[in-house]
């Protein structure tokens, strides 16, 4: 036998090695494994016979616990014949995993029904982190192989008309709750499939809630009030996990009632209380690679739709300009978000996404136009603790030369960490008065005068 015979079969025989270790620590991981997969199986073509059934008599289709009650009648008859004598602990964990498989989104569903978890992300088959609290922790769910992430990826992907392959390996979606999912697929992921969950509590947050929380205090909370009612431009700068669209979310709640409002974002996620408001969602290619629509298109066409206050979700790119543009010219009281890990740094960022559209215009012309279109930066940020503050409100002056300049009318301060391991701090008015009260009062908005008071 020649050396490269001997070296490929050594190769296959290590990969058929490899395949039973992880098979066997899969089954260790789960006895009951090759079970549930009989059980769904056999569910699934019980279910599909009875729905075609039904459809010949003319019946309603089953739906809701009473496809619950179904599916667990049928495992218990599959694990009766299959594993008599199961303890009653193990046959209900297998009947609500086979559940969770036909009706949801497999072992993600205990987690995206628990309201205290904020994030879930799946690392491939095998890791899957949730955020609880503001920290991340492991869970001892997992999938049973990339075939299992993947046939979850579609069920969440393909009610919205959207798909993922090998020529399109990200997809942006959102769960029937509005929670935000991200996936990314090999070969772009070394680690097999992953999935990104940004999970938003079914009932909105109030300001109430982010006063709870120590996000901000009722004097700030206040103070955003009558902005948002004076019709100030805002942006919400943050970093990722920052807790910006909640915020974003929760000052919406003060644009009156009778506004239209136009709500522009790439997945749809924000919950606003309001009767009047349109809201558009960006379109990727379709498997041809055409028909996208970017948010840029969607910004410029709301300009026709007679909006009172426009609100993006996030701005990455060139659509900066469009927003820039339309503050600029009379759609004032517009709200968006943007990364940045202060408020100096957001001014650069809107310079980069400016420039990103393809304009060759002058730093300075796109300074002004920066500093003439937003009023108020809501700087938040997620501390080592895992709470999330807003860290600054600062206010947008204007230029001094080719410099924007700003001022702090509220700041957060850390003073250590408390015996429990929490960061200590608290907020504090910086004593300065914005210059836009002017704004404020013709508007009719006037707040009390110790709110400014050291």
């Amino acid at each position: 036998m020649s050396l490269l015979r001997r070296l490929e079969k050594e190769k296959d025989a290590k990969e058929i090695s490899a395949k039973h270790d992880h098979k066997k620590s899969q089954s260790s991981a789960d006895p009951y494994r090759d079970l549930k997969i009989k059980a769904h199986q056999e569910v699934i073509k019980a279910l599909d016979n009875e729905l075609k059934l039904k459809k010949k008599q003319a019946n309603p289709v089953v739906a809701g616990d009473e496809l619950s009650l179904r599916i667990e009648e049928l495992v218990n008859e599959i694990v009766d014949r299959e594993a008599a004598g199961l303890p009653r602990a193990e046959r209900q964990k297998i009947v609500a995993d086979v559940i969770d498989e036909v009706t949801g989104f497999g072992p993600l569903e205990p987690y995206i029904r628990d309201e205290g978890i904020s994030e879930i992300m799946v690392n491939g088959p095998e890791q899957i982190y949730v955020e609880r609290a503001g920290k991340l922790e492991r869970v001892v769910s997992n999938f049973r192989d990339n075939e299992h992430v993947m046939h979850i990826i579609d069920k969440i992907v393909s009610p919205l008309g959207r798909r993922i392959d090998e020529s399109m390996p990200m997809v942006d979606a959102r769960l029937p709750d509005g929670s935000r999912v991200n996936a990314i697929i090999p070969p772009l992921s070394l680690v097999g499939p992953v999935i990104t969950i940004r999970k938003f509590s079914r009932d909105p947050l109030t300001i109430h809630d982010l006063i709870r929380f120590g996000t901000l205090t009722p004097k700030m909370a206040k103070f955003l009030e009558g902005c948002v009612k004076a019709r100030l431009n805002m942006i919400i700068s943050g970093g990722t996990g920052s807790g910006k669209t909640s915020t974003l979310n929760v000052i919406s709640s003060f644009i009156p009632e009778n506004e239209r409002i136009v709500t522009i974002e790439d997945a749809a996620e924000l919950q606003l209380c309001q009767e009047h408001v349109i809201t558009l969602e960006s379109r990727p290619p379709n498997i041809e690679g055409k028909g996208a629509i970017s948010i840029r298109d969607l910004v410029r066409n709301s300009l026709r739709m007679r909006p009172e206050r426009i609100i993006v979700g996030e701005v990455r790119s060139g659509e900066a300009l469009d927003m820039l543009q339309a503050m600029n010219t009379g759609h004032d009281g517009s709200l968006t978000t943007g990364h940045a890990n202060s408020p100096r740094d957001i001014l650069s960022r809107l310079e980069t996404m400016v420039l990103m559209a393809g304009m060759d215009l002058p730093v300075r012309a796109i300074r002004e136009q920066v500093s003439s279109a937003f009023d108020l930066i809501v700087q938040q940020a997620r501390l080592q603790d895992g709470s999330r503050k807003i860290t600054h409100l600062t206010e947008v002056l204007g230029m001094e030369g080719d410099i924007i300049t700003l001022q702090d009318i509220f700041r957060y301060e850390s003073s250590g960490v408390d015996d429990r391991n929490k960061l200590a701090g608290q907020h504090k008015p910086t004593g300065v008065r914005p210059k836009f009260l002017d704004k404020l009062k013709v508007a009719g908005v006037v707040l009390p005068e110790d709110i400014f008071l050291v």
